[in-house]
């Protein structure tokens, strides 16, 4: 039983340490914490967009994991840009899988990337009436 504990942390570590890693490389990761449990929502469709000449286009689209992240939102191979983006999290599908009514069909996080830092990080602390974001790191 013991050895089975130290391999399963020992499993969740590395996950943690490769999930730091990729974060780290990818300048846009989001986390979704659901609060009237405390857990992390698993499977929320989370889509990536810019401003473009005033339109938004979509760049890419994720799925949060186990955790409720997703730690490299940005396209692979692609640098961010000085501008304003958009993550927008599909919260009413999510919300459906759980039984739950929500208020919130999606919550759109509209934010400004100005290059002072190498990584941008969102958070979302999310329940049916009710949402929070800010600008983790």
């Amino acid at each position: 039983m013991q050895k089975t504990r130290l391999l399963i942390a020992g499993l969740l570590l590395n996950a943690a340490i490769a999930t730091s890693a990729l974060a780290a490389q990818n300048p846009l990761s989001v986390h979704v914490l659901n609060l009237q449990d405390g857990l992390p929502s698993v499977g929320v469709n989370v889509t990536l967009e810019k401003k473009v000449d005033n339109k938004w286009v979509q760049i890419n689209e994720g799925v949060t994991n186990a955790q409720g992240r997703i730690p490299a939102l940005f396209p692979t191979e692609s640098t961010m840009e000085k501008g304003s983006y958009r993550v927008t999290f599909q919260t009413e599908e999510w919300f459906n899988k759980q039984k739950t009514i929500t208020f919130f069909p999606e919550i759109p996080v509209i934010f400004k990337a100005d290059g002072s830092v190498p990584h941008y990080h969102i958070p979302l602390l999310l329940s049916p009436y009710g949402f929070s974001s800010y600008r983790g790191n």
